[in-house]
Order: structure tokens, then sequence, then C-alpha cells
């Protein structure tokens, strides 16, 4: 398992330079209206005008973070701190230069250096599918994550349906999406491992169970643009 996660982690390292444009021609730009819904429905559930500590782990270069503080600052809400969390050296570095205001930290989500129950909000976005051990994540998660505080997942998610918009789905995530990656970031591989890694992922049901296993509850669970990408708000309880 070790060996497995060190490889997807050098991975990460190597497309570090190139990883941000890739992400925003692949996605269209569409990815922003994701993470915006993902931060403004948590801060409604949260229902606090100050928040103690949000934490966002594999964090790649910083986005989510920066997310969390643009949208707080429109509901003028106060956030004592943010931090971001990667095992990618090389991701941090571009983490680091976008956002030097911003504190960041590098470590694997399976051992984070927080002490317990003193984050109000964790957050991982496009990440959870590439850690293998995700059970003792989610354990980790519980254990730093305060009672009655939220972790916030977006992913790509397994879909088992069909049809015409099921049938384009796949044609870009195995076709389209290597090319269009490969020919950006010069790593066919890496871009490959996107769609192998969803048809390898879960259902949105199965992660809700396994955060339930670790002492979370669904609080909202939504689908976007035909299934692509799942957001799910989970309590610590």
């Amino acid at each position: 398992m070790e060996k497995k996660q060190e490889k997807i982690i050098q991975m990460f390292d190597d497309i570090a330079p190139t990883y941000d444009k890739a992400n925003h021609i692949l996605s269209m730009g569409i990815d922003i209206s994701w993470r915006k819904k993902a931060c403004d429905k948590t801060y409604e559930l949260a229902g606090a005008k100050k928040i103690g500590l949000i934490v966002d782990v594999a964090c790649g270069t910083g986005d989510m973070i920066g997310f969390w503080q643009k949208r707080a600052k429109k509901q003028n809400i106060n956030i004592k701190r943010t931090l971001g969390i990667d095992p990618s050296f090389k991701m941090l570095q571009c983490a680091k230069a976008k956002f030097p205001n911003f504190d960041f930290a590098k470590a694997k989500a399976v051992d984070l250096p927080l002490p317990n129950a003193c984050v109000d909000i964790l957050s991982i976005s496009y990440g959870i599918r590439n850690v293998i051990e995700r059970q003792k994540a989610f354990k980790e998660f519980a254990r730093v994550v305060k009672n009655g505080g939220f972790v916030v997942i977006l992913e790509f998610t397994k879909d088992d349906k069909n049809g015409i918009f099921h049938s384009l789905k796949q044609l870009y995530l195995h076709k389209i999406l290597p090319f269009l990656g490969a020919l950006i970031s010069k790593n066919y591989e890496a871009y490959k491992y996107l769609p192998d890694s969803i048809e390898g992922f879960l259902s949105a049901s199965i992660l809700q169970d396994e955060l339930k296993e670790a002492g979370f509850k669904t609080e909202y669970v939504k689908s976007f643009s035909f299934d692509i990408s799942t957001l799910l708000i989970a309590k610590r309880c």
C-alpha cells in the first residue's frame, strides 16, 4: 500500500507545474461552481459567523483554501485560520507561490499534524480517491474534527448508469481527457490514471457508509453535471 501511495504522490510532483492550467482547461471552469457550492452549503449548515479552523486535505495548489476564504468574506464570516495539507512537496511549492499568506503543511491524509478535536471544517476536493488507506484517513478525520464539525468531500464518484450522457462522459474521460492532459503536461500516464481511478472508486452511497462507520452523519449530498462530480457534507457526531 505504501509503495502504491508513494507512486501516486510522485505522479502529482511530476505534474505540479502544469496542474492548474490542465485543470482549468479539462474542467472548462465548471469545477469553480462546484467548489463555491461546497463552501456556501457548508457555511449554511454550520450557521456560524466565526469559525476557528478550516483545513483542506490534499490541497494541491491551494485553490480550495482560496474559495473558503472568498466565500466566507462574501457572507461576512470570520475565519481565524485556514491550513492546506498535501503530501506532494512540489504541489505545496505551487500553493505557497500562489497564496503566500496562507498556511500549508506537508503530510498525508492518514497522519495529519493536528491535535484532537481542533478542526471546524475539513475538506478534501478530488483527493480522497487518491488515498489508498481511505478508511484509515476517515478515522484520522474523525480524530481531528470537533463534535458538530464537518467533513466536506468533492469527488468524481463511480456511477452505474447507461444512456447517451453516460456514454459521452465515458468518451471524454477515457479518450479526450488523457489526450489533452498529456498535451498540456507531457505526462500521459498521469491523465490516464484519472479516469482509471474513477472507475475503480466508490459510489456516493458506499462513501456515505464508510463515513458513518468512522463517526460521521451525512447532512447533504448533491451530484453535478450528469453525475460527473459529487458533493458530500457530513457532520462529526
